[in-house]
């Protein structure tokens, strides 16, 4: 047993003061101490003073140390202080900002000047463990929008067949866009949609799977269910654009004004949403016109024009007050007479479609006034997350006026109920509908539609590379500011958010019962606020 300690004795001071000459100098002194046991207890004794005097000698220190407030580190052994200066250094910040001069002899060409990352890990999204946040309800919606192609997935022949109608058509292989163009867009609508999808590239580097997709940048929405649901019916063409409806497959992506719209000087969507913030501030809402407000082009469509009947005139009084926009003297003038910041006057604004779903409505519902929504029939990505009565009051398209006028008698007559209902919808847009969702959201869709591919993507031999030097550096005036204030320069040190499941058969009605019934609830109390308005005349 004696024979061992001295063993294991040995291999702890080699361990500590190495080998070679030096642990051969160590052992030996060793060894003089351990073959007896006085000397043992001497070098015991003498271990243990010494372990005593610096632990003696470490507190004197913390306790000197600690006597500097600011700089303190330990107070004591329940409250521990963490000095400000030692923290976790940050990860040097990527920045890859517009490069025009390297990429001036590139514009119109296929080349770019290739100085992106082709991938980027983000670090830990939260220290404290935690995963990423749940993304907004109306993510749901991906799911069913390309539920059509679940069961089939999607071809390369499906594909081709959506380009009849397309502008161009997106492939990204390896984390970079190539576009074929088939058809230019009104005014600046492609432009802005590939600018939106270059930012999201610069965004998540290498995190955007490859895929295919064709884009049709026109209002109304042309994939007919009717047309594919025979049983020997081939499966729908995949078609992205910015609006759908109940009746068509087409695939719902955010429109291009979140980067801007300069034909109408709209801004990017984050200088935008905060100009509508700092104006929601001027006028309280109790201190607003207590009428409804539209401003817009009612030649788009009929629905516009029977609005402009619901106007106040000698006769009647509709507690409407709606304006034709003309956006030719609006440019000639500057534009002064349609800042959306400066539009938040009224205590109800309304939302009507033009030829079909319109940009408007983000704008209209960030206000802070009970927006009024004469009965759509088309919807974007985000307003199937709105819900009657709560975020908006539902207007009768077949009887504008009456439901105008009934909707503003009832919010001015319950003013605590209407200004939370407008603050439902602001809240809706500057939480949900933020910049980061936005990219968010195509993120999940783009991912989850590559998944439904059954080839590999490959480019097209009139396809070029896209980047955004060879987009904003041949633009000056509003559209060169506009790209420039939604440039991302960085990559995003978080993941996105996380996709929501899809709904089950049973939740989905749930939701669609619950604004039917919303909406039925608004017509009879007005049919009760009419029949009442009838007796007493």
């Amino acid at each position: 047993m004696k024979e061992h300690n001295m063993q294991v004795q040995h291999r702890y001071v080699s361990s500590v003061h190495g080998s070679g000459h030096s642990g051969h100098f160590t052992d030996t002194i060793w060894r003089q101490f351990v073959m007896s046991p006085a000397k043992s207890y001497v070098l015991f004794s003498f271990i243990v003073v010494l372990l005593l005097g610096a632990l003696v000698s470490t507190r004197l220190l913390d306790s000197a140390a600690l006597g500097g407030g600011a700089n303190r580190v330990v107070t004591d052994r329940k409250s521990i202080t963490f000095d400000p200066k030692i923290t976790k250094k940050p990860r040097n910040k990527i920045e890859y900002p517009l490069n025009c001069t390297a990429a001036g002899r590139h514009a119109h060409t296929k080349s770019c000047p290739g100085a992106y990352p082709t991938s980027y890990a983000p670090e830990e999204d939260n220290d404290d463990g935690t995963s990423p946040s749940t993304c907004p309800e109306y993510f749901r919606w991906i799911h069913e929008d390309l539920r059509p192609w679940a069961r089939t997935g999607i071809t390369r022949e499906m594909v081709e067949r959506a380009r009849k109608t397309a502008n161009f058509r997106l492939v990204i292989v390896k984390g970079t866009a190539y576009v074929e163009t088939y058809t230019k867009a009104f005014q600046s609508r492609d432009t802005f949609t590939l600018w939106g999808i270059l930012q999201l590239l610069r965004r998540y580097p290498g995190r955007i799977p490859d895929l295919d997709l064709m884009f049709d940048c026109v209002d109304w929405p042309v994939v007919l269910r009717n047309a594919y649901c025979a049983p020997d019916a081939p499966a729908p063409p995949p078609l992205f654009r910015y609006c759908a409806n109940d009746q068509t497959y087409d695939i719902v992506f955010p429109d291009w004004s979140f980067w801007g719209w300069p034909e109408v000087n709209i801004k990017s969507w984050e200088p935008q949403l905060k100009g509508l913030e700092e104006g929601n501030r001027i006028i309280k809402w109790s201190d607003r016109e207590p009428y409804a407000y539209w401003k817009g082009n009612p030649t788009v469509a009929p629905t516009r024009q029977d609005l402009m009947k619901c106007n106040v005139s000698e006769g009647q009084e509709w507690n409407a007050r709606v304006f034709v926009q003309d956006w030719i003297k609006e440019q000639q003038e500057g534009y002064k007479q349609s800042d959306l910041a400066s539009q938040c006057r009224d205590r109800f604004k309304i939302y009507i479609e033009g030829s079909a779903w319109s940009v408007s409505e983000k704008y209209i519902l960030a206000c802070d006034s009970v927006t009024l929504i004469v009965t759509p029939k088309y919807y974007d990505f985000y307003t199937r997350g709105l819900m009657p009565l709560h975020h908006y009051w539902p207007i009768n398209d077949h009887d504008k006026c009456r439901s105008i006028k009934f909707a503003v008698d009832w919010g001015n007559s319950h003013k605590k109920k209407a200004k939370a209902m407008g603050r439902a919808a602001s809240k809706f847009i500057q939480d949900e509908l933020k910049l980061d969702y936005v990219y968010d959201y195509m993120f999940h869709l783009l991912n989850q539609y590559s998944k439904l591919l059954r080839y590999q993507p490959t480019v097209p031999p009139g396809a070029v590379e896209y980047c955004a030097e060879r987009l904003a550096c041949a633009e000056e005036g509003p559209a060169r500011k506009f790209m420039e204030e939604s440039l991302v320069q960085s990559p995003k040190e978080t993941s996105p958010c996380t996709l929501p499941p899809s709904y089950d058969p049973s939740s989905l009605n749930d939701v669609l019962r619950k604004r039917e019934n919303s909406i039925l609830q608004v017509e009879s109390w007005q049919r009760a606020y009419w029949e009442n308005q009838t007796k007493q005349s």
